[in-house]
């Protein structure tokens, strides 16, 4: 395990496989996984206040609005305490990076490049269990029964947000939203870009370089 607290900041556009790497982070340092997007989805699936706003939005393939990304996020970030961390969908502008900074050290920013054409091909795929958050990608990472949760054997979805139309808006809006912030930690000396069209050739650089980065003891 780990001998030092480290916190991380994961960037990508949605379908790059933010989500995939951090499971993989997750079981392999023990950082906890802080997802926006799986916090605003859990709400949602739970009916709650914050899911209801929260799912007009999203069905809409805009953004949530920050104040209430900013509001969710640290909070969660309080609940953690004081553990090591990765960060998925936030901070997703200078403004809460400077909120952000303010409260806590973040040691890396981890930002996946992946073009735009492999990512709205993928999400073409991408088939979840809404309850739990699990992803599954025909033809890639396939549930044993089709259409099927693994564990539940429940019926799998599709999320409004991975539909092509919308998903090709969303990376229009990342491309302007996430560049100021990508700016803003590369002043600071913090960005590692990794490029790549597929997890399984990105994910064995990201392992090295954590791994040079924490005190493995």
């Amino acid at each position: 395990m780990y001998t030092k607290i480290f916190r991380a900041v994961i960037i990508g556009a949605p379908g790059s496989g933010k989500g995939t790497i951090s499971e993989r982070i997750v079981n392999t340092f023990g950082f906890l996984h802080i997802s926006s997007g799986d916090i605003l989805r859990q709400n949602i699936v739970n009916n709650t206040d914050l899911g209801k706003k929260a799912k007009q939005y999203i069905a809409e393939g805009q953004l949530v609005p920050d104040d209430i990304v900013t509001k969710t996020m640290l909070a969660r970030i309080t609940e953690v305490g004081n553990k090591s961390y990765i960060l998925d969908g936030f901070p997703r502008n200078s403004a809460q990076a400077e909120i952000l900074s303010s409260r806590e050290q973040i040691d890396a920013v981890i930002n996946l490049n992946i073009p735009h054409d492999v990512i709205i091909e993928r999400v073409k795929n991408r088939w979840i269990h809404a309850p739990s958050g699990r992803v599954y990608n025909i033809g890639f990472d396939d549930p044993k029964v089709p259409g099927r949760d693994d564990i539940t054997g429940d019926r799998l979805t599709q999320r409004e947000d991975d539909k092509p139309e919308v998903v090709a808006r969303r990376l229009q809006l990342y491309d302007e939203l996430m560049g100021p912030v990508l700016a803003w930690y590369g002043k600071r000396g913090l960005v590692t870009s990794f490029k790549g069209r597929e997890t399984k050739e990105i994910w064995p650089r990201v392992e090295r370089f954590l791994k040079d980065r924490v005190n493995m003891g």
